[in-house]
């Protein structure tokens, strides 16, 4: 990735991490923490997240609107110029995991993998975007997943992943067209931090093949990197933990 973007040790001066508490978000949160950014609001649904300089814990749920417009209104004064939605279910908390085939769709437990993996990311832009500052750097990113890629699907399966994956990038897209009519340097994008050792790939660890899982710590350095080196033209795309482009 070009070099152009990188980041002049000033950026980010403000982060805002929605999903603090996951194994990527916690290790985010405690990596913006030891770079030495001021403010770091981190948000979970119970308000436990890493502490740490600049920290500041906020609650939210996904699926409450409300909690995530007022977690927006307490930054205004102090407004992010990064935002990264750092959640997303992959097996949900009853133990429904991703179907291996279309008769296993259900369509109360799909609405609940839509729900969290892409309308909230979407009303966290709704109400996070505005406070992107109009000049200079500013980035808002979602952790997406490659198996979102339409073309680069040859599997099938995970039929509610993929698909509120795949909707998760076009809503990237969107936001990037809609955000670049007034902020001119600013980049939105979706992340696939490859598998990480966290909650959400748990279940699926014994079937990896040797050195293909990553810690939390050093996806986190991973994610920063590809976030430091964005370019605007790059906006509304989405890139893996090398800074590679995953294909729509």
């Amino acid at each position: 990735m070009s070099d152009v973007g990188q980041s002049d040790g000033n950026w980010p001066r403000c982060a805002a991490v929605f999903g603090a508490s996951g194994g990527i978000g916690a290790a985010l949160v405690r990596a913006l923490a030891e770079r030495g950014v001021g403010t770091i609001y981190a948000g979970s649904r119970s308000g436990a997240v890493p502490g740490g300089p600049g920290v500041r814990p906020f609650r939210f749920d996904l699926i409450d609107e409300a909690s995530i417009a007022a977690a927006a209104q307490a930054m205004r004064d102090t407004p992010p110029d990064l935002v990264i939605v750092a959640s997303g279910v992959l097996t949900l908390p009853d133990g429904t995991g991703p179907e291996k085939s279309l008769k296993q769709i259900d369509g109360e437990a799909m609405a609940r993998v839509f729900a969290l993996n892409t309308i909230g990311p979407a009303l966290v832009a709704k109400h996070m975007l505005s406070l992107l500052p109009r000049g200079g750097r500013s980035v808002f990113a979602a952790l997406s997943a490659r198996v979102g890629s339409i073309s680069d699907n040859r599997l099938g399966g995970w039929h509610s992943y993929r698909a509120s994956k795949a909707a998760l990038n076009m809503l990237v897209r969107n936001f990037a067209i809609e955000l670049g009519r007034t902020h001119g340097e600013a980049v939105v994008m979706g992340l696939h931090p490859g598998t990480v050792d966290s909650a959400l790939s748990a279940p699926f660890h014994s079937g990896l093949p040797e050195g293909q899982l990553t810690a939390p710590e050093d996806a986190a350095a991973n994610l920063l990197g590809v976030l430091d080196g964005l370019l605007p033209e790059q906006s509304g795309k989405v890139f893996d933990w090398q800074g590679e482009e995953v294909p729509a």
